[in-house]
């Protein structure tokens, strides 16, 4: 029992006089882990930004959202923004344009799925007001009828009603206001005569 009670207080002893180094935990060993310095964040940053660029047209929202993802310094984000529009890599104004001309123009979308797009890409509510301002009532809805007569064709063989639900339906997902859609309807659905592309109802 003796010797029990001699290696006991020796082991409490070498403890207790701080002897042997005490164990390290998680949160203390990571740290003593270097951190990455502002420098290589930046130039990570900036591969980061350039690699994004080169696939698509981003908004200064878009890229900031990217590079906070990549767990960057908030410093380093707002510089390299700063830097991508200051060379105008990044332009809103210019993004916004060139949406509107391909949603419009390309693909026959009406103001409010434009407008839509352009609010999901983070482009500021000014900018978008400022881009749609330029747009003219008359081609908006010369696009409605043409997309409307294009449809019109395959509603042949139903009632009017039905026909005209589809349609009005077809053009409010394209994003074309309530009065565009219908006078586009009642060019495509005339009720008697003959319209070119049309359907015709008695």
């Amino acid at each position: 029992m003796r010797d029990a009670a001699a290696a006991l207080a020796a082991v409490t002893e070498h403890w207790s006089d701080g002897s042997a180094a005490a164990p390290v935990h998680g949160d203390e060993a990571e740290a003593e882990e270097p951190r990455e310095d502002l420098d290589a964040q930046r130039t990570r940053a900036e591969n980061v930004s350039l690699h994004a660029l080169s696939r698509r047209g981003v908004s200064s929202a878009e890229m900031a959202s990217l590079l906070e993802a990549r767990d960057l310094d908030p410093e380093v984000v707002a510089d390299e923004v700063s830097r991508l529009e200051g060379v105008g890599l990044l332009n809103d104004r210019e993004l916004a344009e060139n949406l509107l001309e391909t949603k419009q123009g390309r693909k026959g979308l009406g103001r409010g799925a434009v407008t839509s797009e352009l609010r999901s890409r983070g482009i500021d509510a000014s900018v978008i007001e400022e881009v749609l301002a330029e747009t003219d009532d008359a081609d908006e809805q010369a696009r409605a009828d043409e997309w409307a007569e294009k449809r019109a064709g395959s509603l042949r063989g139903l009632d009017r009603a039905t026909a005209e639900r589809r349609l009005n339906g077809y053009l409010m997902r394209r994003g074309y206001r309530s009065d565009t859609v219908r006078r586009a309807v009642e060019k495509a659905l005339p009720r008697g005569g003959s319209s070119r592309g049309g359907v015709r109802f008695e």
